[in-house]
């Protein structure tokens, strides 16, 4: 019988030698077309950590095994509990063509982690390491589903996202960032074949390097 995971393994690590105050840290939106990268910061409770979660986040995982519902039930929960300290940054498309996404990514990061107060002692980074963090810091890849505190990390991130996507699906109509949330579907190739490249498209992304190409 396979032994279960334990999901706060780094974080009870970091607990025993002496590092409290432990942020996980995740982005939504690296590789969409259009709209903003965000980044989150979370740091739970010591006492999660050491006994267990509360029942309403039992099932908590990285954002992308959840169904939208369970995303938006496990928000509601992470954002209304005064133990829990978050930040949520973002990134805009201009940013994003100004600097890069990798750039843009790392730095809504550094954004999001700067809000916490008191800061982190060390941060749990979901993928490699970010060379101009400004904390201690552990990469994980596929941290989003090995840690609990990046997982909530990546629901604060992508629920913010998707919920700033649904906005914009109101300014910019036609485009259908309401159901792709910016990726580069089908049905959004075809609007931007149709409409052309709104504010929020990334022009540095393909199509939109692509078409500007042509026109020189």
């Amino acid at each position: 019988m396979p032994v279960p995971l334990d999901q706060f393994a780094f974080e009870r690590a970091l607990l025993e030698r002496g590092d409290s105050l432990i942020a996980g840290v995740d982005e939504a939106g690296r590789g969409p077309l259009a709209g903003p990268v965000m980044a989150a910061a979370v740091i739970l409770p010591v006492d999660w950590i050491q006994n267990g979660l509360p029942d309403e986040l039992i099932g908590l995982n990285d954002s992308k095994q959840l169904t939208a519902a369970a995303r938006d039930r496990f928000f509601q929960f992470l954002t209304t509990q005064a133990a829990i300290r978050f930040g949520i940054a973002q990134c805009s498309a201009e940013i994003i063509d100004a600097i890069n996404i990798l750039q843009a990514t790392h730095r809504a990061m550094n954004e999001a982690l700067a809000s916490l107060a008191p800061p982190p002692r060390h941060v749990l980074v979901d993928g490699r390491r970010v060379a101009s963090l400004q904390f201690p810091q552990t990469p994980i890849v596929k941290g989003d589903a090995l840690s609990y505190s990046i997982a909530a990390a990546s629901i604060l991130a992508k629920v913010t996202r998707d919920r700033l996507m649904q906005e914009f699906d109101r300014q910019y109509p036609g485009y259908g960032f309401a159901e792709h949330k910016g990726y580069g579907t089908a049905a959004h190739l075809a609007a931007l074949a149709k409409q052309g490249p709104c504010p929020i498209h990334r022009r540095t992304f393909a199509p939109m390097k692509l078409k500007q190409a042509e026109l020189f």
